[in-house]
């Protein structure tokens, strides 16, 4: 029988959880591979939470330092919440209005995506071994033995979250779903600064969790242009959930 081992942790505000199964699933490896995957994702709660006052991205916002004094991972993922601002046509936006009426800095909306992105890499260096390591109900899947089934991630309702309405099979790559079922109006089109309508969540199946975060989130702002936004985005499947319920199968997964 394969080996099969589950690890639950909490960092970044949020639960993340790995399933490990074959070679390296209940050895000092697998655990071993487990907590520096751990370390990074709080490392990048160190440098990126905007609830720490010491944290680069609060300093940067604050003007104690330049970008040229940050860590480059910093301006990697400035860079990546440009590009995603440009690719939505301004509704993702990594800066917000605050209290004050000035646009703070918060990549909170990439931030998620890459740094588990990153997290998952000691995984994939476990031999004959597959993982799924999930975030805050995002994951990334691997399947190192092609004879060995898929991974299979549930699409919930986001109106009855007991409810499935759909499975993806996935073996190499990730899947991240964008809604206000959990976490409530967190997602605004950065263009009128209001929550979207008419859409209630995205889910996006891509190569890696870094894409499929931000166009999940992208595609999210863009209301009732999500679906029409996707269609024009290459390489991405997923699923549509409208707030009257229905929902729409987008792309093919590869």
């Amino acid at each position: 029988m394969t080996a099969v081992r589950r690890h639950v942790g909490h960092v970044m505000s949020m639960p993340i959880s790995l399933v490990l199964r074959g070679r390296h699933a209940d050895d000092a490896d697998g655990r071993s591979a487990w907590a520096e995957a751990m370390a990074t994702l709080r490392d990048v709660d160190a440098a990126f939470s905007t609830y720490r006052p010491d944290s680069w991205i609060s300093r940067l916002d604050r003007g104690e330092v330049a970008l040229a004094d940050c860590p480059p991972e910093v301006g990697e993922v400035l860079a990546l919440g440009e590009l995603a601002r440009h690719r939505s046509h301004g509704a993702f936006d990594i800066r917000r209005p605050d209290r004050d009426g000035r646009r703070a800095l918060d990549p909170s909306g990439v931030v998620k995506g890459w740094a588990v992105e990153r997290a998952a890499k000691p995984l994939r260096r476990l031999a004959d071994t597959d993982f799924c390591l999930g975030a805050g109900g995002d994951m990334v899947c691997h399947v190192a033995d092609r004879a060995a089934p898929p991974w299979r991630v549930g699409v919930e309702d986001p109106r009855d979250p007991r409810r499935v309405l759909a499975v993806v099979p996935v073996r190499e790559g990730a899947v991240a779903t964008s809604g206000f079922a959990h976490r409530g109006a967190h997602v605004v089109d950065a263009r009128t600064g209001r929550q979207p309508q008419a859409v209630a969540s995205v889910t996006v199946v891509s190569d890696d969790l870094t894409r499929a975060d931000l166009d999940a989130t992208s595609a999210l702002a863009q209301g009732p242009d999500a679906l029409r936004w996707l269609g024009d985005q290459h390489g991405l499947a997923g699923v549509v959930v409208w707030q009257d319920g229905r929902a729409e199968v987008f792309g093919r997964p590869a």
